[in-house]
């Protein structure tokens, strides 16, 4: 494989011009800009792109970190990560964790290892103080709540978001609720429990369905609702999704919605508006863009992004 030696003796002109014409420096007559050029694509020559990033200090390559890639709520906010990487000349590296703490760590390692110029982390099983450990190699951002200077953040506030949804029922005259969650110990989960108990008191433990993610989780999760003898005569569920399934199953075993359970879903993807769902818009899009300029900016920012109840007609 050539290299800029073998470029400049083609050339006739030396190794450190033929560097700055590589690099793009200026300072450069166009002749020998050219005759540099001439010679590289003589040589079929390409640059070995780990030495430019080691000059350059930089990989202008982005890391996102995300349990699942395949699930809708971080695809979108994948999407909004990916529309503001192309207009600003980056790269992403996706990572998928399936919450896994070794596989975030090994993504974390991709900071330190200079492979990457900054992580996006859309949800993590790892513990804070970890992750903050690896600031000091670069800029990190979270999409969850949180303060301090080390790390950027930009986030719904989940207990608001819930607890819209609950307020909302409540005054429909629902006081038998239940809800989703994908994971129990979850920091959103507690946010959840947190609006829930405090309108409603304590939560009756098997009114609290988790590993709430899919439309097949929904359809589970709705056999289940029917199976109790003291069913819930509404649900908050974890996502579109998840209740879409739950509300088709529903109505496929006899029951009706809203008529005998109401359901209210979380981030107003196209299916809530296809079956006429009440949900809780999230701006996840928007989300990921501000992560994603909070990643390459130098000042440490913290960002919380609105939601909005969408009503319609399964509450």
């Amino acid at each position: 494989m050539a290299n800029i030696h073998d470029i400049a003796r083609v050339a006739g002109v030396s190794a450190a011009t033929v560097s700055r014409v590589l690099n793009g420096h200026p300072y450069v007559s166009d002749e020998k800009r050219q005759a540099v050029l001439d010679a590289a694509d003589q040589l079929h020559y390409e640059k070995n792109i780990n030495a430019v990033h080691l000059a350059r200090g930089k990989t202008e390559t982005i890391g996102v970190i995300l349990p699942f890639v395949s699930h809708p709520y971080f695809g979108i906010i994948l999407s909004g990560i990916a529309s503001a990487a192309e207009k600003n000349g980056y790269k992403l590296m996706i990572v998928q964790t399936n919450y896994n703490v070794m596989q975030e760590m090994d993504a974390l390692d991709m900071l330190k290892l200079k492979q990457v110029d900054g992580l996006i982390i859309t949800s993590r099983e790892c513990p804070i103080e970890l992750v903050e450990d690896y600031s000091e190699y670069g800029r990190i951002v979270l999409c969850e709540a949180l303060s301090g200077n080390l790390l950027s953040s930009v986030f719904v506030n989940q207990y608001e978001a819930f607890k819209s949804a609950l307020s909302f029922l409540k005054e429909k005259g629902k006081t038998n609720i239940g809800y989703t969650t994908l994971r129990m110990e979850g920091k959103s989960s507690s946010a959840r429990k947190k609006a829930y108990e405090e309108q409603f008191g304590e939560m009756r433990r098997h009114w609290v369905f988790d590993q709430a993610l899919t439309i097949e989780d929904g359809t589970r999760i709705a056999g289940e609702w029917a199976a109790l003898h003291d069913r819930p005569d509404a649900m908050v569920i974890t996502n579109d999704f998840v209740a879409a399934g739950f509300l088709l199953e529903c109505r496929r075993i006899g029951f009706s919605v809203p008529g005998d359970v109401s359901v209210v879903g979380f981030d107003n993807h196209p299916i809530s508006s296809a079956l006429n769902m009440t949900t809780v818009e999230l701006p996840l899009q928007q989300l990921g863009e501000i992560a994603f300029q909070q990643v390459i900016s130098v000042e440490i920012s913290h960002m919380e992004v609105p939601f909005r109840l969408i009503k319609r007609g399964s509450a």
